[in-house]
């Protein structure tokens, strides 16, 4: 096992390797460049010139990439040109980071919770009624935009009814105690519970809109999964041996089945900043989703050069962690 893990982590370290690499010749072909972003309508050839040789742009591109190399093990992105002048890249990253991972883990959180069951149920009461109406609900998950659903919840159920807030991650009346970023574990660890609810009313919203496609998806691998490992001969005969239900379920079809949802619940995960992206931006919500789409639409290079770099390390370190799932679920692949 220990052999596996290192040689994962070896490829782990490959990939982030290669993703800097692109990175660092992507920003670089962008129209107008750091340069332009900076200076703006001020730029002229000499300014042009100076800051270029000032950031080092005048350099040969090998030296250039060893540089940003340098700087990223170092945490230095430079600081921020349009989204926060002046603050630190790494720093806005950092502040926004809890606020994405809040909303992600309790969008996966209903996805895998609804998704798991609902397609292990309609797939052992295949071609009835709640087979197919499950299966007709997951198409509309895939189908509808993630944003349009955000609007439409946000219009329905905090706009019209009332029941949830519109937007933010917690009223801005309340005085809480910020601890860890985030917002729900802040109100638990400080024993202020009413911020803690409140938090936990801003992320209902949000949270359904996020998990619509994950749980799409979840579901009808499961459903495909269970349907495939109730036709094995193995699943017959366990059940002519005489064995429950319950052990049959627990042994033989949920162990196989979850192969394929394990590594489609850590595809998702990677797959939620794109969702994150829109989602943050129709609740107003914050976190590192809006600020990529801020950095982009503004050419903030170096808050662009943080949070994809981290976006890609997390989403890399998930995958690592669902290759360890996989091969403790089954130890066949620890010989691959």
């Amino acid at each position: 096992m220990l052999r596996f893990i290192i040689r994962r982590l070896v490829q782990m370290v490959g990939v982030l390797v290669v993703l800097s690499l692109l990175l660092f010749l992507w920003l670089r072909s962008l129209p107008g460049g750091t340069v332009s972003a900076i200076l703006g309508e001020r730029a002229t050839p000499a300014t042009r010139a100076a800051m270029e040789k000032a950031f080092g742009l005048d350099e040969p591109v090998w030296v250039q990439y060893g540089k940003f190399v340098g700087r990223v093990l170092q945490g230095d992105f430079g600081p921020s040109t349009s989204v926060l002048p002046g603050t630190d890249a790494l720093d806005i990253f950092l502040q926004r980071f809890p606020a994405t991972i809040e909303l992600s883990f309790f969008a996966m959180l209903i996805a895998v919770a609804l998704g798991i069951p609902m397609g292990y149920v309609a797939a052992r009461r295949r071609a009835s009624f709640l087979d197919n109406a499950s299966v007709v609900f997951s198409l509309v998950g895939v189908a509808v935009p993630v944003f349009f659903l955000a609007f439409l919840l946000k219009y329905v159920f905090a706009i019209k009814l009332g029941w949830l807030p519109v937007s933010g991650r917690q009223d801005g009346s309340l005085d809480a105690t910020r601890v860890t970023g985030f917002f729900v574990i802040d109100g638990l660890l400080t024993r202020e519970f009413d911020a803690s609810v409140n938090a936990l009313k801003h992320l209902v919203l949000p949270a359904v809109a996020l998990a619509s496609i994950p749980f799409a998806v979840i579901f009808r691998i499961t459903r495909a999964s269970v349907l495939e490992v109730l036709d094995e001969d193995y699943i017959r005969t366990a059940e002519s041996k005489g064995l429950t239900n319950r052990v049959i379920r627990g042994r033989h079809v949920l162990r196989n089945a979850m192969l394929p949802v394990t590594t489609t619940i850590g595809l998702q995960i990677g797959a939620l900043l794109g969702g994150a992206v829109l989602t943050e931006a129709v609740f107003s919500w914050g976190g590192i989703g809006e600020a990529l789409a801020l950095s982009f639409s503004r050419r903030d290079y170096p808050v662009l050069q943080v949070i994809i770099l981290a976006a890609a390390a997390v989403y890399v370190l998930v995958n690592l962690l669902v290759d360890i799932m996989y091969a403790v679920i089954d130890p066949r692949v620890r010989t691959r």
